[in-house]
């Protein structure tokens, strides 16, 4: 018999709960009571099924790959009734992001990564890759619909992938099209007024089976959760997100496939989320803010394999990406600044930052791959060499409304990356295998603004990995792994002349030491992938702010490099399908972060000593469980929760969040053509912290320090139902 525990609530609560919420957890709870009370089934000895790696040079099996990897399939995905990357990426260990924008575009892997990017020079830490198309910097366009799996690998993907990646990568895989119909629609109502409708179509469009598509389609729209009492609106956090993909496959020859791959993503959200007083609820703002993102990408994969010794792959990439981000920075509006008193005079207090801009990237790749028959060293060795190119462009207009005061910035940038990188991988014979990859890679940039700021750095990095494993058994795998990742150095723009010596800085180096340990238990019904890792960050670059003390309403934002620093933990990430109907499956992340040597003045002059404090975004614990149930006679049941300690919001100042629980929940019943589910997502109604700053905001306190406080998602019911015929 199998108990399920919930959580007791104070009954304060209640008093908040409206009678649908009532009415849907009653049946949340009364359907993971049916499923506890079912007879238990014996155990399935089927082997479990291999996961591919598909971010891989040669697509190999996760078990088999030296390195930390996150999967997350499509089944679970549509388990959890994931929507969006924001719905599963609280299940992946040792990550985090940063709540200053409406969806998750920012990233920390393993305390490494981007909390924001104002300034329009894009050098992304943490690789984002759609369908093969790279929108590092840009992840807000994430729908999970019709997706295929995520992939995140952690630690510096140098030969890979390159400058981006110095930190991991995040891989967005959607599904390849069938050579058989197969066709599907969904959709979803729930609180805050969600509506979402999906559907997908994939099938041969020739009839000798040549010539394949696959398309699909999501539109999802939502109020925000948010109540801009000023304005008397519910709408202006709203989320309308619309995402298109389509993708053909051609077997032009026996030796030949060639795909090609249709991204358009439009999404058109707004972004009223802060408050004086950190409600997290209503907000007073006259000129709520924006974040809008519309991209257009494309893939164009060429794979040869007529010659003996080789595999030939050719890959192009493009994507056009306009953004639009804004918002009112004083969070509040005349009236209410004009109430208070601010040196025996109302206050005067009217401030919007809004920019907007487009990046263009495209990007070319060539990979020789070696075939069986092309394996060197008497057949014990696979190789791999490639050249890769990529440019990259981008134009922003800044503007800032101070009281009608305008400051405006145009700013252009211009990216070129080229590389040439290598991988043998071998079997050496009694269960060991070697794998090594090296990249060499140039980076030359160019930078100019209207006022006057003008840089063109370039440089010469290289990265790649070395990696030993042994096959103990056939159940368990062991592996030893060192990687050297970079990131290119840059530049900071609009500078005090105070400041004038941060105009620059250096390349940052990271070595990361890794060893792990993938293991199959209970004759396949169970697995466990554990890494323990200890990474070294040279020239380690920080991203620093200070406020304006002549004008509160600026801050002054730059990069510099710190002393080295090392982040060192584990991961786990664990499956057992303890009976044909009930799977579990958790993760665990354990993070130590500490700065080297690095201090800075704060905007008083005084020094702040951070040397041997954590990192932003890295708290020490993140953990998450799962569990589903799900019986032939049809009914289903998914739990999920996820959480995560406290950690620091700022490298610039000590505001830290709170640690937080989520739980999450659906049920429903399913059939071969339809299914149903009710669904609930933070069912505690959990207040959690995404993002915070501690700086001056009210003219009132005499531009006091504060914490404020951005909050993730409350809760939110809702139904489900799809449909699947061939």
């Amino acid at each position: 018999m199998y108990t399920f525990k919930f959580l007791s609530f104070d009954s304060s609560l209640l008093k908040r709960v409206s009678p649908v919420a009532l009415a849907v957890s009653s049946v949340l709870a009364s359907n993971f009571a049916l499923a506890a009370e079912q007879p238990e089934t014996l155990a399935s000895s089927d082997e479990m099924e291999v996961i591919v790696v598909t971010s891989d040079f040669r697509g190999s099996s996760l078990d088999k790959m030296p390195s930390s990897i996150t999967v997350i399939d499509q089944q679970q995905i549509e388990d959890e009734g994931a929507q969006h990357f924001e719905d599963v990426l609280n299940s992946i260990a040792n990550f985090n992001w940063s709540g200053g924008s409406s969806r998750p575009k920012y990233f920390q892997i393993r305390g490494v990564g981007e909390q924001e990017e104002y300034q329009g020079a894009p050098n992304s830490s943490v690789g984002y890759i759609i369908d093969d198309i790279d929108m590092s910097g840009l992840g807000m366009v994430s729908s999970m619909y019709d997706l295929q799996q995520v992939e995140v690998l952690r630690g510096p993907q140098g030969t890979r992938y390159g400058a981006n990646a110095l930190a991991g990568l995040i891989y967005l895989k959607s599904n390849d099209p069938t050579d058989e119909f197969e066709h599907g629609a969904e959709v979803s109502v729930g609180d805050d007024n969600l509506t979402t409708f999906s559907g997908f179509s994939s099938g041969p469009l020739t009839d000798s089976g040549k010539l394949l598509y696959r398309v699909s389609l999501q539109q999802h729209q939502q109020n925000g959760y948010q109540n801009n009492l000023y304005l008397e609106r519910d709408d202006t956090n709203a989320r309308d997100e619309f995402t298109g993909r389509a993708k053909l496959r051609w077997y032009a020859t026996d030796d030949l496939q060639i795909d090609l791959t249709l991204l358009h993503a439009d999404y058109d959200n707004g972004y009223d989320v802060w408050t004086l007083d950190n409600n997290g609820e209503n907000t007073l703002t006259d000129a709520p803010g924006v974040d809008k993102q519309r991209t257009t990408g494309s893939s164009l994969k060429f794979t040869y394999s007529g010659a003996e010794q080789f595999e030939l792959v050719s890959l192009t990439s493009y994507a056009n990406s306009q953004t639009h981000y804004n918002y009112d920075g004083d969070w509040a509006n005349p009236d209410y600044w004009g109430g208070l008193d601010c040196g025996g005079e109302p206050c005067q207090f009217d401030y919007t930052w809004d920019k907007e801009g487009e990046r263009n990237t495209i990007s070319q790749e060539f990979r020789l791959s070696s075939t069986e028959a092309g394996r060197i060293f008497s057949g014990s060795t696979d190789w791999l060499l490639g050249v890769y190119g990529m440019r990259l462009t981008e134009d922003n207009d800044t503007v800032e409304d101070y009281n009608g005061w305008l400051d405006t910035l145009a700013a252009e940038y211009e990216a070129n990356n080229t590389a040439v990188f290598g991988q043998l991988d071998s079997d050496l014979g009694a269960g060991y295998a070697l794998s090594f990859g090296l990249r060499v890679e140039r980076r030359d940039s160019d930078y100019s603004d209207s006022a006057g700021d003008e840089f063109s750095p370039g440089e010469t990095m290289w990265g790649g990995h070395i990696a030993l494993s042994k096959s103990l058994s056939d159940s368990h795998e062991t592996y030893a792994r060192i990687a050297r990742g970079y990131k290119a150095g840059g530049f900071n723009m609009s500078l005090p002349a105070e400041l004038s010596d941060k105009k620059e800085y250096d390349t940052e180096t990271l070595y990361n030491y890794e060893i792990g340990l993938k293991s199959i238990w209970l004759d396949g019904d169970a697995s466990t992938n554990f890494s323990l890792f200890y990474m070294d960050r040279r020239d380690q670059q920080v991203s620093a702010s200070l406020q304006n003390p002549e004008e509160p309403q600026k801050f002054i934002l730059f990069t510099e490099n710190a002393g080295s620093s090392h982040n060192y933990g584990a991961e786990l990430d664990a499956n057992w399908y303890a009976t044909s109907d009930l799977t579990f499956y958790a993760s665990l992340g354990w993070l130590e972060t500490a700065y080297g040597d690095y201090a800075y003045q704060d905007k008083y002059g005084g020094t702040v000593d951070l040397t041997g404090r954590e990192l932003a975004h890295s708290p020490n614990f993140t953990y998450s469980a799962g569990a589903t149930y799900r019986t032939d006679s049809g009914w289903f049941a998914n739990l999920t929760t996820s959480g995560k300690s406290d950690f620091y919001y700022s490298d610039s100042n000590e505001s830290k969040s709170e640690a937080y629980i989520i739980f999450n929940a659906r049920v429903g019943y399913e059939t071969d053509i339809w299914s149903a589910y009710l669904w609930g997502k933070n069912l505690s109604d959990e207040q959690y912290g995404t993002r915070g700053f501690y700086f001056g905001n009210e003219p009132d306190q005499d531009w006091a320090d504060k914490q404020y406080i951005r909050y993730g998602d409350p809760r939110q019911l809702g139904l489900t139902v799809n449909v699947k015929f061939m």
